[in-house]
């Protein structure tokens, strides 16, 4: 349970009691996308038991290109479904449209809100009116004010359990795909006292800068990380580059674990 200021306000976050944050640590580990059964079960079995606390996957998957993998949409639920009760582990997936909130609801314990729908307000009124944590991510190009602002909407719903994702967002580098902000962390939490999470897997779109950049947002004081894992990223349907390999994120989980020393 969180206590949070959020503008003239007072709230409390609480999240599922089946979610399970050891060490005040949310690790959110998976694929970006779904692409198979055997696929998110070899993931979530291995996340789980190197310390992940929740299982990520796309179903849904905005990309820029039309002509990308889009996900399994109802075919990659059922798959998430199926490993969640095989593996018993709680789920995160993202929420794009809401003629989807149903489906999703049915499935997930924490709803996503990706960065291109941080300013789909619509969006972010009807989770605002759902019993369900949301983490909400920062929009690629979006200032701090702007995010606090999105999750605003939600919490004028009455969903008051939200979830801050720093996510990286577009500067001049044109040397990883985004910038992460590592001092968005600080102050949001200075500013709304809710739980930060970083995604340093978008945040620099490479894998050797996952580790490092994830260990520099728990420095900077959030209260998880959320990385995307593929038993192949050489052969991922999405964002290969970027995930980690079973090793690598087995190694990530030690860093992490010697920190909490």
């Amino acid at each position: 349970m969180v206590k949070k200021a959020f503008g003239n306000k007072k709230v409390e976050i609480t999240l599922d009691e089946k979610i399970q944050i050891p060490s005040d640590k949310l690790v959110i580990a998976g694929p970006c996308a779904i692409e198979g059964y055997d696929q998110l079960l070899d993931t979530a079995k291995f996340v789980k038991e190197k310390g992940a606390n929740v299982l990520r996957g796309g179903a849904y998957k905005p990309r820029t290109s039309p002509y990308s993998f889009q996900g399994l949409k109802e075919e990659g639920l059922e798959i998430l479904k199926a490993v969640k009760n095989e593996v018993d582990i709680p789920i995160i997936t993202e929420l794009m449209d809401i003629r989807e909130l149903e489906k999703i609801y049915d499935v997930c314990d924490i709803i996503q809100i990706g960065s291109r729908n941080m300013q789909n307000f619509p969006l972010l009124l009807e989770v605002g009116k759902q019993d369900k944590p949301v983490l909400l991510k920062r929009g690629i190009a979006s200032t701090i004010t702007e995010w606090i602002n999105a999750a605003e909407y939600i919490s004028i719903g009455g969903n008051e359990s939200i979830i801050m994702c720093e996510r990286g967002i577009r500067t001049y580098n044109d040397y990883t795909r985004n910038t992460l902000d590592i001092a968005a962390i600080p102050i949001i939490k200075r500013e709304t006292g809710l739980p930060v999470v970083v995604d340093p897997s978008h945040g620099t779109g490479i894998r050797e800068l996952v580790t490092p950049m994830a260990l520099a947002g728990l420095a900077a004081g959030a209260d998880g990380i959320m990385v995307e894992v593929h038993p192949d990223p050489e052969i991922a349907l999405s964002d290969g580059e970027q995930s980690l390999y079973f090793y690598q994120f087995e190694q990530l989980m030690k860093e992490i674990n010697r920190m909490r020393l």
